[in-house]
């Protein structure tokens, strides 16, 4: 199994500057890259684009020698998988199986961000401090997090205001699935609460952009009131992008704990499959919706299901959990998204959450007894279970 460990590293002006130097030939590569082979003069291949470029590396580029070589090798890399990526969609396009932009290779620019870049070869984790080729030993903000006894076959260095961290991808034997009893839990997600499960517990939601939303709008403000391009309007800029990653950190926190508490206790989670792209079309909930992060939810669901052992259930989109009463199975159509509780004609008072949280356990239970009547196990890794209404 490969994973990735990520802590933030602590460099001196010096190193930044090697770091920023790092960056700046990988973005100049890649752009380098891109034009070659739009102009027809060079096909996506990593290989002959690095061949090309060490031939013409002394008399153009010069000062590509003073950084690591594996930073533009890297680049190049990335871009053939830009385009690897990009010839597939457009297969999955032209046979309908694939909705929205295919996404053809763009430039990479400063304007976006400083950037990183990945490297290979020797690297050594200590406690304390990372040692890369050509930018030697760093330190680390954190202590004993990255694992020093198993195999690291690369690490990515990249920034976000104004702070750089080191990605490392180690290869590790097979996480052995943890021991729980046989739980099965369904998930409601939403806005004024995170999630509701079935067992009856509640997670908040911490509502990160919607409490920072005021000091935002006045970093936004200073910002733009700042002269193009003078020092001043750059200090603007940088707080609106501390701000932006504070926020960040708070929902990718919450969300984190969520998911590794239910994957590590629950056998089965079983949750919607959410149309969150549709919802977001509701412009009086788009900003809520978006700071929820339910995509991001379900992803972290998803490869967490692999280390932990656990079995992740997606029910149907148009599978009405709300509407339907989870003790006689009436369907309430008249219920709207303003009403959070209802009375079904059984005389049952039902929590709107609490009440579809239970209807996707109970969808669970008789999924996993009859997959292949009323569902199918999707393609990848993880042990995904779709399951489709009965038609």
């Amino acid at each position: 199994m490969n994973r990735g460990f990520k802590t933030e590293l602590d460099p001196n002006n010096k190193q930044i500057t090697a770091l920023k130097q790092h960056c700046g030939a990988a973005r100049f590569t890649y752009n380098w890259g891109l034009e070659r082979v739009q102009s027809g003069k060079s096909k996506p291949n990593a290989m002959k684009l690095h061949k090309e470029l060490n031939a013409i590396k002394s008399s153009d580029f010069p000062w590509m020698y003073d950084v690591s070589k594996c930073s533009p090798q890297e680049s190049l890399r990335n871009l053939e998988r830009a385009f690897k990526n990009f010839f597939n969609k457009c297969k999955l396009k032209k046979k309908h199986k694939f909705k929205g932009k295919v996404g053809f290779p763009k430039r990479k620019t400063r304007r976006k961000g400083i950037g990183s870049f990945r490297l290979t070869g020797t690297i050594k984790v200590h406690e304390n401090r990372i040692q890369l080729p050509r930018l030697g030993v760093i330190r680390l903000k954190e202590r004993g997090y990255l694992p020093s006894d198993v195999k690291i076959l690369s690490a990515t260095i990249s920034e976000k205001a104004g702070h750089w961290f080191v990605s490392i991808q180690v290869e590790i034997p097979d996480l052995k699935p943890i021991p729980k009893p046989s739980a099965v839990v369904g998930v409601d997600l939403g806005i004024k609460t995170l999630a509701v499960c079935s067992d009856g517990k509640t997670y908040k939601n911490p509502r990160a952009l919607k409490t920072n939303l005021r000091k935002l709008k006045k970093l936004q403000r200073s910002a733009s009131r700042k002269k193009k391009g003078s020092k001043n309007r750059k200090k603007a800029v940088a707080k609106v992008a501390r701000l932006h990653y504070h926020i960040s950190n708070i929902r990718k926190d919450t969300l984190h704990k969520i998911t590794s508490e239910l994957t590590k206790t629950k056998s089965t989670i079983v949750i919607e499959d959410l149309n969150v792209s549709g919802m977001m079309k509701n412009h009086c909930l788009a900003q809520a919706i978006s700071d929820v992060g339910f995509f991001e939810f379900r992803r972290q669901l998803s490869y967490k299901s692999d280390w932990y052992g656990c079995i992740i259930v997606v029910a149907d989109r148009f599978y009405p959990s709300s509407k339907t009463c989870n003790v006689c199975g009436c369907i309430n159509d008249k219920l709207t998204l303003s009403d959070r509780t209802w009375t079904c004609s059984c005389g049952e008072v039902h929590d709107r959450d609490y009440n579809a949280a239970c209807n996707l356990e109970n969808l669970a239970n008789s999924s996993l007894d009859s997959i292949n009547a009323c569902g199918e196990i999707s393609s990848g890794d993880n042990d995904e279970i779709v399951v489709k209404l009965a038609s």
